[in-house]
């Protein structure tokens, strides 16, 4: 008998291995297949320069000099007060500019989004017929034309805005191009870093980044997760997803450049020697920024795009506890973490609109109106929870569903915004269902004046007026390219600009509120200009595991990524957010990786946890003495350093600086910061982290650099001058690699702790 129960659970294990090596090659083929189809290439092509155009002359726009080669049509930028650095340059012999005919169709599902790209034409050979030099502008001027003929006239302006800034407008004089191509000059060594908030990849030196804001993925090429979470619902995304794209770059050469359009847009680092900006329209603009360290270039970017203001003090003073499950549960785990002392300055409760279960795990009604069989006394509870001192948070997103199959809820916000035609519309002129595990959904057009003010009114009710200081506003990514919205823009224009008017709503509510400036949101979906408006930003729903395509790592990424674009003030999940637990997957949030995660956002602007999708499967802060303990720890640490964040936010909301560096930021000068990612990242200026973001690790690699720093836990001193200094510490669970300089602000704040 033990002999066949062996012999078939051998058989067992010997198919799932095979089904799995089926799944992991299938999946591989499906990776290649994406690069080869969905993936274009650059386009460049050569350029000519009419003959009294091949000289070297050097123009004087504003501030700047831009230093023409007449003989290989390359030009480079510099600015008069440092003339040795360039700041822009376009490739030898390549033309600078190139355009197209072309078309994008997609196909969305729960905010991921395929795209098909057909290039129809292009037209790639430059000519350059003339150069107008006002002083304040310069203006390049010629002709493109496509190899199987036909041409196109072009008109490239350069136009001085101010010392730091130099603009460019690019302009196709033919109705019919709808794609430009802008070239510049790349080499090997350089490395490219911002675009808003990216996850997988830091630098994108040899990558094509497509801008475009969508959800992030589940497996992001992770196998076979991406594959069965394609197969199933569509939902596995591509290393490049994510929630926040901004056309904007720093380069380790302190070059700069953001685009102001806001049309489907790709970077393309692929070529070792030429880098390019594919924009989908009929015109580009954007602006060169001049400085010498990531500090001034971040500086400048954000005195364009906005920055954002310092968090409420309240923020600051502990753990944001996000809990679930109704009054009885969440007073039970909010009791838990208060008898071990936890510092708790906020109770968010994401499911005050009810909770139901779908495939997906526990999600919430979409119905912006409060539940009181999931809150009963829903006063009594608030009352009980602000006598601790804790502020209450919610949640809210910008779709409705129908609730007409749940008798319990009487207020059914989905049949008024229909009845009022709030809703974004299909060609059928009948509102875009937007399909879900288990569910539908509508989005709210923001576009209409309506809809808009009708819904702020809703969130003044039932969030304002219900007591919440603060909710995440969620979603933001989903709106489909092909439809027709109420201001006559297509889904394909406003698409990008969609988070950017979810986000000016939850502001207005705020900013109307009573009291409203004490109060905050969070967002995870975002454009270019979405830190004007945004009280902060978080990383999504990252998966319950370690790895940079999805989890821990990429989290931290992130952090990193989109503060170098302005969202400075952005933190995490602790723990994440998605569980997979249907054969043959098993993520699930460990007690070390719910660990490991507090100590990484005790060092972030927010300390939030989240429970996740499916609750009782993942670990939980309360879960055990052991994990309170942590939590208690590194809460209070946290809270310690609340001095010292808020005059980060201060010189944030003055500069744009973010909280969260990468190491190059503080230390431009360090060849070794710019290739460190994920591995270690800075508070500040006064504090590093080495954080571990692999299972079963108790010490780490540590590169120090100039400096002289203390570690937390060891009160170890490590004076390093001159070059860096690369070590090995100790880094148990509890006692992450972390480091101070000695005679800072943060030594005496944590000294105090």
């Amino acid at each position: 008998m033990l002999e066949i129960q062996w012999t078939r659970r051998t058989h067992r294990l010997r198919n799932t291995i095979v089904v799995l090596l089926v799944i992991i090659i299938f999946g591989a083929i499906v990776e290649i297949w994406h690069l080869f189809t969905r993936h274009q290439q650059p386009v460049f092509g050569s350029i000519s320069v009419a003959p009294a155009l091949q000289r070297k002359t050097t123009y004087s726009v504003g501030n700047f000099l831009v230093r023409w080669e007449g003989t290989t049509g390359q030009f480079s930028i510099v600015n008069q007060r440092n003339p040795h650095h360039v700041i822009f340059s376009t490739a030898t012999r390549k033309g600078f500019l190139a355009a197209g005919i072309g078309s994008l169709s997609s196909k969305d599902n729960m905010g991921y989004f395929t795209l098909s790209e057909v290039r129809k034409k292009l037209f790639t050979k430059q000519s350059v017929t003339s150069i107008k030099d006002s002083g304040k502008q310069l203006i390049f001027q010629g002709d493109l034309t496509s190899p199987g003929g036909g041409s196109v006239p072009y008109r490239m302006t350069l136009i001085a805005d101010s010392s730091p800034k130099l603009g460019y407008q690019i302009q196709m004089l033919s109705p019919r191009v709808n794609r430009i191509y802008l070239t510049w000059a790349n080499q090997p060594s350089d490395h490219y870093y911002g675009f808003g908030e990216q996850f997988t990849a830091f630098d994108m030196q040899g990558r094509r980044l497509p801008i475009l804001v969508e959800e992030h993925g589940d497996g992001r090429g992770r196998q076979p997760l991406t594959l069965l979470a394609d197969v199933t619902h569509g939902a596995g995304g591509n290393w490049y997803n994510t929630y926040a794209p901004v056309p904007h770059f720093i380069s380790s050469q302190m070059q700069s450049l953001y685009s102001e359009n806001s049309q489907y847009q790709v970077f393309d680092f692929t070529n070792p020697h030429a880098a390019q900006l594919e924009v989908d329209a009929k015109s580009a603009s954007g602006v060169i920024f001049s400085g010498t360290t990531p500090a001034q270039l971040v500086q400048e970017y954000t005195s364009m795009v906005g920055r954002m203001a310092p968090l409420p003090n309240w923020t600051q003073q502990g753990l944001i506890f996000g809990a679930e499950g109704g009054t009885k549960t969440v007073t039970a785990n909010l009791d838990k973490l208060l008898a071990y002392h936890v510092p708790i300055t906020g109770l968010w409760i994401q499911d005050w609109v009810g909770q139901r279960k779908t495939s997906f795990g526990e999600q919430l009604w979409w119905n912006w109106v409060l539940n009181h069989t999931q809150y009963p006394d829903f006063k009594q509870f608030e009352r009980n929870v602000k006598a601790h001192g804790i502020k209450l948070l919610g949640y809210i997103n910008p779709f409705l569903v129908n609730t007409s199959s749940d008798k319990g809820i009487t207020t059914n916000l989905y049949q008024i915004a229909l009845a009022n035609g709030f809703f974004v519309k299909g060609k059928n002129g009948k509102p875009v269902l937007f399909k879900y595990p288990g569910f539908e959904a509508a989005l709210i057009d923001l576009t209409n004046p309506k809809a808009r003010n009708w819904l702020m009114g809703v969130m003044q009710k039932q969030l304002i007026d219900n007591g919440f200081s603060g909710w995440m506003a969620d979603f933001g990514e989903e709106l489909p390219l092909n439809v027709t919205l109420s201001n006559g823009e297509s889904g394909a224009q406003f698409h990008n600009q969609y988070p950017v008017a979810w986000a000016k709503l939850n502001q207005q509510v705020l900013k109307n509120a009573p009291g409203g400036k004490n109060d905050f949101f969070f967002m995870r979906s975002g454009f270019s200009t979405s830190p004007s408006y945004t009280s902060s930003f978080w990383a999504g729903d990252q998966l319950e595991s370690w790895g940079s395509k999805n989890g821990l790592e990429s989290g931290i990424i992130a952090l990193l990524s989109s503060g170098l674009s302005g969202y400075s003030i952005n933190h995490m999940d602790i723990g994440g957010y998605t569980s997979i637990d249907q054969f043959p997957l098993h993520y699930v949030r460990t007690q070390e990786l719910l660990m490991r995660w507090m100590e990484v956002a005790a060092f972030t602007p927010l300390f939030r946890s989240h429970e996740g999708n499916l609750p009782s499967k993942n670990m939980q802060i309360y879960s055990n003495p052991t994990v309170i303990r942590q939590l208690q720890k590194f809460a209070t640490i946290y809270k310690a350093l609340a001095p010292y964040r808020e005059q980060l936010m201060k010189n944030a909301a003055k500069t744009g600086a973010p909280l969260v560096r990468p190491l190059f930021y503080n230390y431009p000068n360090d060849a070794k910061a710019y290739t460190i990612s994920y591995q270690e990242f800075m508070l500040g200026r006064d504090l590093l982290m080495a954080p571990v973001t692999a299972p079963h690790v108790t010490s780490v690699q540590v590169y120090l650099p100039k400096g002289n720093w203390v570690e937390l836990f060891t009160k170890k001193h490590y004076v390093v001058s001159g070059a860096g200094m690369n070590i090995e510490v100790q880094a148990p669970i509890g006692k992450p690699a972390v480091f101070y300089l000695a005679g800072s602000k943060v030594q005496s704040l944590l000294q105090h702790s």
